[in-house]
């Protein structure tokens, strides 16, 4: 089932330096009187150069700075690419929602993840992912995670209910963009589904959201979503069967393999995400 610097400009201050001419020729004094010497000349001080104040932002926090996404970023927004997805160390939290509550279930399961980590001393190192497990008309089982640096040992953290360290899902996957509001993604699922149709691609009934911007609610324009889903693993070719030798002693002659029935192994037709969000 297939259910996104500041600068500041310093300026420096000029100084003017202003000469006053020399001293007038003297005149010849008066008989009677002392000569009178010509007033000194005087050069005002430069003004001081006062550098302008270092522009020192906050120390942001553990869960502040930008991350990058599982995969580096498409050329572009209408590319379908095949990616490679690592297997990074994460937190998770997993649950079960309804289709109208999935915004408030996914932002409210970062918040709390990101609420952990910071507790915890642990650094973010990757976009928040959310991998839908399970779907059907009403709701979906779902699970939210964060990728980080490295996870400790064990028993070095105490873990809240519900959260757990994990793995994020990792290997080859195909990855479509959605650029919009979330509550428009079904439009994108659709187009996915019509895709992998006409390539006659076979997926694992689970695919994966990556939020490469904030998901903070369903009309947000500005939203951009990664969505991979991954191929479901090939069936292995039978063997063939080993030649029974004939009352005369030649071998029997053996027909041919009979084409190896589908595993139930989860994999399915894609479809588009059930539920309006």
């Amino acid at each position: 089932m297939i259910a996104s610097a500041r600068g500041i400009l310093g300026a420096a201050a000029c100084a003017l330096l202003l000469a006053l001419a020399g001293p007038s020729a003297a005149a010849p004094a008066p008989a009677d009187g002392p000569s009178v010497a010509a007033p000194a000349s005087t050069v005002p001080a430069a003004p001081s150069q006062t550098a302008p104040p270092a522009d020192t932002p906050p120390a942001p926090g553990l869960s502040v700075p930008a991350q990058p996404t599982l995969a580096p970023p498409p050329a572009s927004a209408g590319d379908v690419d095949e990616v490679t997805l690592p297997d990074k160390p994460a937190v998770a939290l997993a649950g079960r929602a309804t289709w109208d509550e999935t915004v408030k279930t996914i932002t409210d399961g970062i918040a709390r993840l990101r609420t952990f980590l910071d507790g915890a001393g642990l650094k973010i190192a990757g976009r928040p992912v959310a991998l839908f497990l399970e779907t059907d008309d009403t709701g979906f089982r779902y699970e939210v995670m964060l990728p980080v640096e490295a996870a400790p040992a064990a028993g070095a953290a105490t873990l809240p209910e519900g959260i757990r360290f994990a793995r994020t899902p990792s290997g080859k996957a195909l990855r479509f963009v959605h650029k919009g509001p979330y509550d428009e993604i079904d439009s994108t699922y659709e187009a996915i589904t019509a895709y992998l149709d006409a390539k006659t691609i076979t997926v694992r009934d689970m695919f994966i959201e990556e939020y490469a911007t904030d998901l903070t609610r369903g009309d947000d324009a500005a939203l951009e979503v990664y969505i991979y889903v991954q191929q479901s693993e090939a069936q292995p070719p039978a063997a063939p069967s080993p030649a029974v030798p004939q009352d005369d002693g030649s071998p029997a002659s053996v027909p041919p393999a009979a084409a190896p029935a589908q595993a139930d192994d989860g994999a399915s037709e894609p479809t588009q995400k059930d539920g309006g969000q």
